[in-house]
């Protein structure tokens, strides 16, 4: 069962991140039913003023010895690049590593998850970071299986999330398992949050349009993007760039890294969330206004590239849905 929780916190804390775990677990809501945890937040460096990711000195009371018998071991994350031009803090390490051996569970919030790559933890299994630091999580631990798509990952006993927010919703989970889907209501509902998030972190993800140059596939790109609510096939665009069907599909690929088709897919679907983030247009209109037509082809796009449908998209980013 999860009573004791353990954050470890390094040099420089992320607050938010800090702040998600605390908040959820080490506050007192016993009189609204939410049982009480045994909450401690451990350094290599007890009683040490440590700097924070925004200027704030934070004091961990306990020692790493607080952690040798907790439940949960959270690591709440700060900077990749700290964690990059540094040896980790082999005692914190070791701290995770003995979590796991005994029994206990570990989790990451944000860019906790490159600590638990360092203790080896994430190696043969599924994970999550901030979608900005993905492909540096892989990089960096070519064994882990690091997933953009996901707001967090639980592979046995290793709960990482994805950037900030996200490990509300992991922690979330971890009360929901354990304790059941009223007991996690009623901290959502204190925290004024949804209980459970539908999709995943690639709604929020940055999609801009190439700007590197592509030869003489540039000046199609840019017309194409001017007029994406007109109709277009590999022939019509070969056309338009001078060349055969096949040497305009093998350049594309080769300069663009996708097909035509995947391309022009995703540059509507962008279009698509533009529209919904600052127009109140209804959904067919946005479809015809993206080159997707109806509705019902928009939503089927939107939902497989995002994990979300336009409706659940407006929602979290303008909290509209009458128009969707």
């Amino acid at each position: 069962m999860l009573r004791t929780i353990a954050v470890v916190i390094q040099e420089p804390v992320a607050t938010f991140e800090l702040g998600v775990l605390c908040e959820v677990f080490g506050i007192d809501r016993t009189d609204d039913g939410v049982p009480a945890f045994d909450f401690r937040v451990c350094s290599s460096r007890p009683g040490e003023v440590l700097r924070s990711t925004t200027g704030i000195g934070i004091v961990a009371p306990n020692s790493l010895d607080a952690a040798l018998d907790a439940d949960l071991v959270a690591v709440p994350g700060g900077s990749t690049d700290a964690l990059a031009d540094g040896p980790a803090d082999e005692a914190v390490l070791d701290v995770l590593r003995i979590a796991v051996e005994r029994g206990a569970r570990v989790l990451s919030v944000c860019s906790g998850a490159f600590t638990l790559g360092a203790a080896g933890l994430l190696d043969g299994r599924a994970c999550a970071t901030h979608w900005r630091y993905a492909a540096q999580l892989a990089e960096r631990h070519p064994l882990a299986s690091v997933d953009l798509d996901v707001l967090y990952v639980e592979d046995g006993p290793v709960v990482t999330s994805a950037g900030t927010a996200a490990g509300i919703d992991a922690c979330l989970h971890l009360v929901r398992t354990e304790y059941g889907s009223e007991v996690a209501n009623r901290i959502a509902r204190r925290m004024v949050v949804p209980p459970h998030r539908a999709g995943g972190q690639r709604q929020f993800v940055e999609a801009p349009v190439p700007t590197e140059p592509c030869d003489g596939l540039q000046d199609v790109m840019d017309w194409v993007i001017e007029h994406l609510d007109e109709e277009h096939s590999v022939p019509s665009l070969a056309a338009r760039a001078t060349m055969s069907e096949r040497t305009f599909a093998r350049r594309f690929s080769q300069e663009v890294g996708t097909t035509p088709h995947q391309w022009l897919t995703a540059q509507r679907v962008l279009r698509a969330r533009h529209l919904l983030e600052t127009t109140g247009l209804d959904v067919e209109r946005i479809a015809q206004r993206s080159g997707f037509g109806t509705a019902a082809v928009l939503r089927h796009h939107f939902q497989r590239q995002l994990g979300v449908a336009p409706l659940q998209y407006r929602r979290t980013f303008t909290g509209d849905s009458a128009s969707a």
